[in-house]
């Protein structure tokens, strides 16, 4: 079975009933989806909310009940299962390559328990090999990616097949950054956010709970974060 898939399938075993879940995006998540769709199917009684058009159209299809996200009660998202590009040792990640990266960061700081699905690749001892996402405005864009080459960041504007900037389910650009080696990501994710005509960037630091990783003997391992402190 495909790693990413069996590590999907798993996650889903901590989805109960009367929750509300956070559904993400990717290829790993794609399979959360699909499993959470058998669920409902078989009687689940979940409502979900969605970090992309792409996962929306998704569940839709596959009844699966969802809520706007301005419709989320006081106490929160119950829990989430997402993605990731990668993850390190404390579970510090990196996401963003599916370009949901600002909702998904604000599904997850909004969630009681975030809980990423990957594939061994996905597992690094630093961050840093997979380029960093940065959301950032249309208005002045140059600009604002002459700032992220300033600070080391080496961007590149990502764009579609057709050479266009491609445009997130927010309407912004991403720029993706090789900033190399990750030593402090705190530290880097508030660098970034401090930049005039950046939204957010794809650091997820200190916010998940576990990580879920499925392996290609079939076997899936399950990681926690150790709280320090």
């Amino acid at each position: 079975m495909d790693p990413k898939r069996r590590a999907g399938e798993e996650a889903v075993k901590l989805v109960e009933d009367g929750m509300l879940v956070g559904l993400g995006t990717g290829s790993t998540a794609y399979w959360v989806i699909m499993e959470i769709g058998n669920c409902v199917k078989a009687g689940l009684n979940i409502t979900a909310v969605p970090t992309s058009i792409r996962s929306e159209e998704l569940a839709r299809s596959l009844g699966i009940p969802l809520i706007p996200l301005d419709d989320i009660p006081t106490g929160g998202i119950d829990l989430t299962i997402d993605g990731a590009d990668e993850a390190d040792g404390d579970l510090n990640l990196i996401k963003g390559g599916g370009g949901a990266l600002l909702r998904e960061k604000i599904i997850a700081s909004n969630s009681k328990r975030l809980v990423i699905v990957a594939d061994a690749s996905k597992e690094v001892k630093t961050l840093g090999q997979f380029p960093l996402p940065v959301e950032i405005v249309p208005f002045g864009f140059k600009l604002t990616m002459g700032r992220l080459e300033a600070i080391g960041g080496h961007p590149a504007l990502r764009l579609t097949e057709g050479d266009e900037p491609f445009v997130t389910d927010n309407g912004n650009y991403i720029a993706d950054c090789r900033f190399g080696v990750i030593e402090d990501a705190a530290a880097l994710e508030k660098t970034l956010n401090l930049i005039p005509g950046v939204v957010e960037n794809g650091l997820f630091v200190g916010m998940a709970e576990r990580i879920v990783v499925g392996r290609e003997d079939g076997n899936v391992s399950v990681r926690e974060r150790v709280r320090r402190g």
